[in-house]
């Protein structure tokens, strides 16, 4: 066999293998980070390029059968505070570092296919931004605003069309922060929430599982 058609078949053998590579999908590389070890099974990572930084990169992962980890959505821009990433509270529009629970979802349009528990909101569902209430950072129903810097989760309009509760400040103390979500973008930076398109958020909430414990993790420079 001549050294050109040896060239010509290993050329060959190699075009196969990288289309192969590029046609056959495969679990994906999750980051070394510490909440890949641990005990839920869903992963959101909100990732920024710096703590100033008002737009992040979102990417969803699920952990397989054999441990591994795939990508089920982005990754994505994602929205971040106005004061970007860091140590949030009641008096800051900066989004807040560190692994938080996902558990609840809501909004203003009827509930999508999703296993998460959602409430569809109307005119009478507050969440409580009021550090002197009791019912601080939770969701509460009633005719009038708990006071203080309180959202009215209808009122809100196409942002809270679909909305997921970060668990951050789940000890409710008081000033530290509270109302952070997961919600649909406007293209603008947000109050500390974490926001992306509508498309990709409905994407998630038909992927998010509780019994996978879901969670969030938002880090700078990761």
């Amino acid at each position: 066999m001549t050294t050109l058609r040896v060239g010509r078949l290993w050329l060959a053998g190699l075009m196969v293998a990288l289309i192969g590579l590029v046609l056959v999908p495969g679990a994906s590389a999750a980051p070394d980070r510490a909440v890949f070890s641990g005990a839920s099974d869903q992963v959101i990572t909100v990732y920024a390029p710096s703590a100033g930084a008002v737009v992040a990169e979102l990417t969803a992962w699920e952990r397989k059968a054999d441990g591994t980890w795939q990508v089920f959505a982005g990754p994505v821009p994602a929205d971040v505070g106005a004061e970007g990433i860091g140590a949030a509270n009641e008096f800051s529009t900066r989004t807040p570092v560190g692994v938080f629970p996902l558990s609840q979802a809501f909004g203003r349009q009827p509930a999508p296919e999703t296993a998460m528990p959602y409430f569809q909101s109307d005119r009478r569902d507050w969440w409580d931004a009021n550090p002197l209430s009791p019912t601080y950072n939770t969701h509460v129903r009633q005719d009038t605003s708990p006071g203080g810097n309180s959202e009215n989760l209808y009122a809100a309009g196409p942002l809270y069309d679909y909305a997921v509760a970060i668990g951050y400040n789940a000890a409710r103390i008081p000033g530290l922060g509270s109302a952070m979500f997961l919600h649909v973008t406007d293209g603008t930076t947000t109050e500390g929430c974490v926001a992306i398109d509508r498309d990709t958020l409905t994407s998630l909430l038909g992927r998010l599982d509780p019994a996978k414990n879901p969670v969030i993790e938002i880090a700078v420079g990761a």
